[in-house]
């Protein structure tokens, strides 16, 4: 540490140039977050100093996060659904599993998950001694039920579903997932961190809420296509003895659920100022715009002899490209940040709410380019 202190202008200076260093949204098709709306960056500024891990001096922030959690149980399927807003994905997971663990009394619980489930579930698995099974996927890459149904036993505490796979954007059949959840009293987990701000506003009927009376809980993260800040996830549960499990005493006889102590009030704050400023309205024409811009970017794709894994379900596009680990390369070069899925290999591509129509072109050009090349 400098023992006087360096002056202000030094300082933004250096971060000026670190700052630089980031790669720019307009070039990136491989984040599941985004630039945040406007508004939600303004209000995080103005409850900047609120930290939720103190209720008492922070009264007002704790009634906004009640007020989002309203909004979400709402978008959900439910007018009754209790939760906390979280730090992201993985607390919201392990803090699920959390749950169905502390229900049971089994000495070796495990829980059954999709293959494609989310990296965190693993960690979950290791910080609350749970044995992780892996179901296998079917020809779409949706969890298969057989799978499922075989691996259950008398160990087993819960089930996992996925709406919005972290690869390919697939929604996992949750409704058969609910009657299998209800039929062996098991507790049923959805992941829904990405799918659950995109498929309430997609033209299809996709059933994986609290609408089934088997989801036991449900993960949505606001700061990915809900356009907050980060840090900014959802955990809600259906039955408020569920959230109670998580309860524990802290100093001066307040209570807390969450994992972290000190949480972020100003991400809270953000989230309640773009969730009721866009409406669902809002969210519906974001929505429609990044599903046509996956739909130009497949059609594209198509013409040039490269198929997608399949069909996209939401706006994730995942595309069977040969020579893939060179055209990456070349794409990196030309400053575009992809990502690669691993089984199978392919060009993942999300078209997140900062990609406009004149980018992805851009983008599509170059891509032309480089597999004409690798050819």
């Amino acid at each position: 540490m400098d023992e006087h202190g360096v002056v202000e202008k030094e300082v933004l200076e250096f971060l000026r140039h670190v700052k630089q260093k980031e790669a720019p949204f307009n070039r990136v098709f491989s984040s599941m977050c985004t630039r945040p709306h406007p508004l939600a960056v303004r209000v995080h500024q103005k409850f900047i100093e609120t930290n939720l891990g103190d209720t008492h001096l922070f009264p007002g922030t704790k009634d906004l996060e009640d007020r989002v959690i309203a909004i979400l149980a709402s978008l959900l399927g439910t007018q009754n659904a209790f939760g906390y807003i979280t730090t992201g994905g993985t607390e919201s997971n392990v803090q699920a599993l959390r749950v169905a663990r502390d229900l049971n009394s089994k000495k070796n619980p495990n829980v059954i998950v999709p293959a494609s489930a989310h990296f965190s579930f693993e960690k979950a698995a290791r910080i609350l001694g749970l044995e992780i099974k892996k179901a296998s996927l079917d020809k779409f890459y949706r969890v298969d039920i057989t799978s499922v149904e075989n691996l259950i036993d008398e160990n087993t505490i819960a089930l996992v579903g996925i709406a919005g796979t972290t690869e390919y954007g697939q929604i996992d059949p949750i409704e058969q997932l609910s009657e299998i959840a209800l039929s062996e009293d098991l507790f049923l987990h959805v992941d829904a961190a990405f799918g659950g701000l995109v498929i309430p506003f997609l033209e299809g009927d996709y059933k994986f809420d609290f609408k089934l009376d088997g989801v036991s809980s449900i993960t949505v993260d606001p700061h990915k296509m809900g356009a907050s800040t980060i840090p900014s996830g959802g955990l809600l549960f259906r039955c408020r003895e569920h959230m109670d499990l998580l309860e524990i005493s802290a100093y001066q006889e307040e209570k807390q659920h969450s994992l972290t102590g000190t949480r972020s009030g100003a991400s809270i704050a953000a989230t309640y100022a773009v969730l009721k400023h866009l409406g669902s309205r809002g969210y519906k024409r974001i929505v429609d715009r990044c599903m046509e811009l996956t739909k130009i970017a497949e059609k594209k794709a198509i013409s040039l002899d490269i198929n997608p894994v399949i069909e996209p379900v939401i706006n994730i596009l995942a595309l069977q490209i040969q020579n893939l680990d060179e055209v990456v390369s070349k794409l990196e070069k030309r400053n575009w940040y992809v990502s690669k899925t691993i089984k199978p290999k392919a060009l993942r591509l999300i078209m997140m709410p900062h990609i406009t129509e004149e980018i992805l072109g851009e983008f599509l050009d170059d891509l032309e380019e480089v597999i004409s090349y690798v050819r």
